[in-house]
């Protein structure tokens, strides 16, 4: 039984029993599963792993730029049927998009170069909401966050509504780009969304930013600061 066990690993009590059988072990089932127990060869059931980390709906006031990201996947397909995949991520104070990364396929690695990548040119968030997805718990995730003291908060399990800044986005961006285009290549695919990336940033009105475009609404917040700063500076 424990030769059985260790060859087949994932295999339960029942399943090892028809084996035994097969080779010609006739033991009552009570009698092997006495046996089973007491050699401690449970299969052990594969938990997910818990995140000690922020869940549920991001409450936390939003002051400034760069204080909150927000991340997740759109999917789609080409004409071919093969479906690839877009990560989205946007900062959600000024509304701006920061990434449109297009691929088949992601790994929690990639996902850390692309946020590197942003990070280079604007500094890292103190937060990042996003779902429970693979990517977003995986091992690559948690210790780019660690090493570069970024809060990591997943949303409830089935409840999109709880990252609502970058799901608003993933809208805008199915109505206004992709369900516009039919896509041969994944080259066409990246060129789209950079031209649609500039335009929603750059020329695209917000309601909820007083009909201004998420790089007018920023420039505010560094005006700010800016005179802020002046009325600090000592008189000469």
């Amino acid at each position: 039984m424990v030769a059985l066990a260790q060859e087949h690993r994932r295999y339960g009590l029942p399943r090892l029993t028809v084996l035994l059988r097969r080779e010609g072990v006739a033991d009552n089932h009570k009698r092997i599963g006495r046996i089973y127990r007491a050699a401690n060869l449970q299969v052990r059931k594969r938990v997910r792993r818990k995140l000690a980390l922020g869940r549920g709906p991001a409450t936390e006031p939003i002051t400034a730029p760069n204080e909150r990201w927000s991340l997740d996947f759109v999917h789609d397909r080409l004409r071919n049927n093969r479906r690839f995949r877009i990560l989205a991520v946007g900062d959600d104070c000024t509304r701006e998009n920061l990434a449109l990364e297009a691929d088949f396929a992601f790994s929690g690695e990639r996902m850390t170069r692309v946020l590197d990548a942003i990070a280079e040119l604007r500094g890292y968030p103190k937060t990042i909401v996003m779902d429970n997805g693979p990517e977003m718990c995986s091992l690559a995730m948690l210790r780019w966050a660690a090493d570069r003291h970024v809060r990591l908060h997943h949303i409830a399990p089935g409840k999109p509504v709880q990252n609502a800044f970058i799901e608003s986005f993933n809208g805008r961006l199915r109505d206004e780009c992709l369900n516009e285009h039919d896509f041969n290549s994944l080259f066409e695919v990246r060129s789209t969304l950079t031209d649609w990336r500039e335009r929603y940033n750059d020329t695209r009105p917000h309601k909820s930013l007083g009909w201004k475009t998420p790089e007018e609404f920023a420039r505010t917040f560094a005006t700010t600061q800016t005179s802020e700063l002046f009325h600090l500076s000592p008189v000469a």
